[in-house]
């Protein structure tokens, strides 16, 4: 199971994602800035919403556990499964399987912004304006 540490962590989206590395990102209102990641390495499974809110994390349940386990070969160390709502008419269900994860706080900005103080960055999609 999972534990967040404190804030508003309503909106998420996938921030980025790559063979080695999902990077989910939450805040109160992730139009312009997010202020949580979740950074799974090595994922080796994964079903997730592009976007979601409010998620409730639980434990796998057995099922999620032996499809893991027929699909990856093995339980990965990190095996995290939630319920959101992704705007449908029924919670969508998620579950990543990888080899770690790592909690991130830190406030990202979705926009382009010079002189960043210390804890802040840029989404990985931003790019400077043109000349």
């Amino acid at each position: 199971m999972i534990v967040l540490p404190d804030g508003s962590w309503w909106d998420w989206d996938i921030v980025a994602w790559d063979p080695g590395r999902l990077r989910l990102g939450a805040g109160s209102d992730i139009s312009y800035v997010h202020g949580l990641e979740l950074v799974f390495s090595d994922p080796v499974f994964v079903t997730c919403p592009s976007f979601f809110q409010d998620p409730v994390f639980r434990a796998p349940t057995p099922d999620e556990v032996r499809l893991i386990a027929r699909q990856v070969g093995e339980i990965p160390p990190v095996l995290i499964a939630f319920e959101a709502d992704a705007g449908g008419p029924s919670p969508a269900s998620g579950l990543i399987a990888a080899g770690q994860l790592d909690i991130v706080q830190g406030t990202v900005f979705r926009y382009w912004r010079g002189n960043l103080e210390a804890g802040e960055r840029l989404a990985p999609w931003v790019e400077p304006p043109p000349s």
